[in-house]
C-alpha cells in the first residue's frame, strides 16, 4: 500500500552495494525449499504449499500496511497451526534499511517482506529475494492486472506477488473548478490553461502542488511513453533526453516558471490543509489516494471528484502507475511453503476481499472487473462510482517501464539535482540531465555496466 509514502521516497538514503549486488548471505533458499544447479528452487506444488500449512509452523512477515492485521487475523483462523508474526520494521527505506541490516548480518530476517513495486529489482538483482517461479507464481499472470504483474518481475523470474496498484486518475476539488467555471482538463495542455485561470481568479489558489518528486516526475514521463531506464542484468543505460522525458519538461517547466504549482511540500500539514480549504485544487497521483482524503481531508468530503488522467495526446488513454507494493519471500526464510502460502491468501484469495473493504486499491483483475468494487459510491466522493475511473486507468497503463536496480538510492538524490529546478534558474530538462550523471555515477561506483 502507499498510503502517505511518496513524501518518503526523497529522503536520502544510501542503500549499501551489497543490496544492488548482492553480495552477502542472502541466497540461501531456506530449508523447506530444494534449489537445482542453477540456483533456481525446483518446482513446489500448492499441495506441497497446502501440506506445509496444514502442518503448521511459524513466519515472520515484515510490512507497514493497515491492513494486513485483518489478513494475519483470518489467516490464523482458516489455518490454526500457523503463528504469524506481523512487525512494522518502519515504512518503506526505513524497512528497507532494516531489511539490508539483516541480510547482511546473516540474522533477524524475516519470511515476507513489503516491497514497493520501484525497490523490487534493487532486492532481487541483490539475491534477497526468492524466485517465486518455482511455486508456479507464473501461473498467476491473469490475476494481477498488467502495471503490478510486471513489476513484480526481473529478468525470467518473479520476485513477489502483487499487493496493491496504484493507477493515476486526476483528483479535483469540484466546488473550486464550478466556482470559477474551470473544465476538468483532458490534456496536460488543457492542464496548464486550466492553471492560469484557477491562479489568476485566485492568487492563493493552486492547480496542485510540486516541490519535485521523484516518483511523480517518473510517472509522467512513463505516461509519455518514456523509457530513460533500460536494464539488462547488470548492464544498465539511463537517459532522461528522450521523447517521454521531453514532453513532461517542455509541459511542467510552464507550471514551474509561472510560479502556478503551490510550493508546498506533500503529507505535510499545509498540503493538507491546502486540500481541505481548496487553495490546492487537484492532484494527479494514484488509486490508492481516495482513503487518505476520507482520513486526512474531512473537509473537503462531498467536493472531490476524480477524473481520467489528463493525455499528452488529445483522444488518448494512457495511464501509469504511482506507488504500490509487493510481498515477496525471503531468500534466507526457512519456512518458504508458508510465506508463499501467506502471499496467495493475502495477495490472491480471501484476504484481497477483507483488504480492499478496509480502503485498498487492488491489483487483481476480478476485484477490478467485479460489480459491488465498480458500483460503490463513497460519498465522500459525492456519490460518483470513482472504482469505474480508476480500474479502467489500470488497464490502460503503458507497458514496458524499467525502474533501476537502485532506484531508492536515485530517488533519494533527486532533490539533490532534478529538485534544484523548483528553486532555482536550473530548468528540468536541465535538473533531469543532472540526475542522470548522479544517478550512472552511483551505478558505476557499484559495479554496473552503465550507458
Amino acid at each position: 500500500m502507499t498510503y502517505g509514502r511518496r513524501r518518503l521516497l526523497l529522503s536520502g538514503i544510501a542503500m549499501a552495494a551489497s543490496l544492488a549486488l548482492g553480495a552477502s548471505g542472502c541466497g540461501s533458499s531456506g530449508s523447506d525449499s530444494k534449489s537445482d544447479s542453477s540456483g533456481k528452487s525446483a518446482a513446489v506444488s500448492d499441495a506441497d504449499v497446502q501440506a506445509a500449512l496444514n502442518a503448521g509452523g511459524s513466519i515472520t512477515v515484515w510490512a507497514w500496511e493497515p491492513t494486513l492485521k485483518q489478513v494475519v487475523t483470518a489467516f490464523q483462523t482458516k489455518y490454526p497451526k500457523v503463528k504469524v508474526n506481523l512487525v512494522n520494521a518502519g515504512t518503506s527505506k526505513d524497512q528497507y534499511t532494516a531489511l539490508q541490516n539483516a541480510i547482511s548480518a546473516g540474522k533477524g530476517i524475516p519470511d515476507v517482506a513489503q516491497i514497493e513495486y520501484f525497490a523490487v529489482p534493487q532486492f532481487a538483482l541483490g539475491k534477497s529475494l526468492q524466485d517465486l517461479t518455482g511455486f508456479g507464481a507464473d501461473k498467476l499472470s491473469g490475476t494481477f492486472s498488467p502495471g503490478p504483474w510486471s513489476s513484480v518481475h526481473q529478468g525470467k523470474g518473479i520476485y513477489g506477488l502483487p499487493m496493491d496498484s496504484g493507477p493515476m486518475a486526476l483528483f479535483y476539488n469540484k466546488e473550486v473548478f464550478d466556482k470559477y467555471k474551470i473544465n476538468v482538463p483532458t490534456t496536460w495542455d488543457e492542464y496548464v490553461q486550466a492553471a492560469e485561470k484557477l491562479h489568476a481568479a485566485d492568487p492563493k489558489a493552486y492547480i496542485t502542488n510540486d516541490v519535485g518528486d521523484a516518483g511523480f516526475t517518473t510517472s509522467m514521463i512513463w505516461q509519455a511513453g518514456g523509457k530513460p531506464y533500460k536494464v539488462d542484468g547488470t548492464n544498465v543505460s539511463v537517459n532522461f533526453s528522450d521523447a517521454g522525458s521531453q514532453k513532461f519538461t517542455t509541459t511542467w517547466q510552464q507550471l514551474v516558471s509561472k510560479k502556478l504549482v503551490a510550493p508546498v511540500e506533500g503529507w505535510s500539514d499545509a498540503w493538507f490543509k491546502g486540500l481541505g480549504d481548496g487553495t490546492i485544487a487537484s492532484l494527479t497521483t494514484g488509486a490508492w489516494m481516495p482513503a487518505n482524503f476520507e482520513t486526512g481531508v474531512k473537509a473537503g468530503k462531498g467536493k472531490w471528484r476524480v477524473a481520467p488522467m489528463p493525455q499528452w495526446q488529445a483522444g488518448g488513454t494512457a495511464t501509469a502507475e504511482n506507488g504500490g507494493s509487493s510481498l515477496a519471500v525471503t531468500a534466507a526464510s526457512k519456512q518458504q511453503k508458508l510465506a508463499y502460502g501467506f502471499l496467495k491468501f493475502a495477495n490472491v484469495d480471501d484476504g484481497v476481499k477483507l483488504r480492499v473493504d478496509a480502503g485498498a486499491f487492488p491489483a487483481t483483475t476480478a476485484t477490478l472487473q467485479s460489480p459491488d468494487f465498480l458500483n460503490a459510491t463513497p460519498a465522500y466522493f459525492g456519490g460518483q462510482k470513482i472504482n469505474e475511473i480508476l480500474a479502467q486507468s489500470a488497464k490502460n497503463v503503458v507497458p514496458g517501464w524499467s525502474y533501476l536496480p537502485f532506484q531508492t538510492y536515485a530517488n533519494s538524490i533527486f532533490n539533490d539535482t532534478a529538485g534544484k529546478a523548483y528553486i532555482s534558474g536550473t530548468t528540468l530538462q536541465q535538473g533531469l540531465q543532472a540526475w542522470q550523471a548522479a544517478s550512472i555515477k552511483y551505478g558505476q561506483q557499484q559495479g554496473f555496466t552503465m550507458n
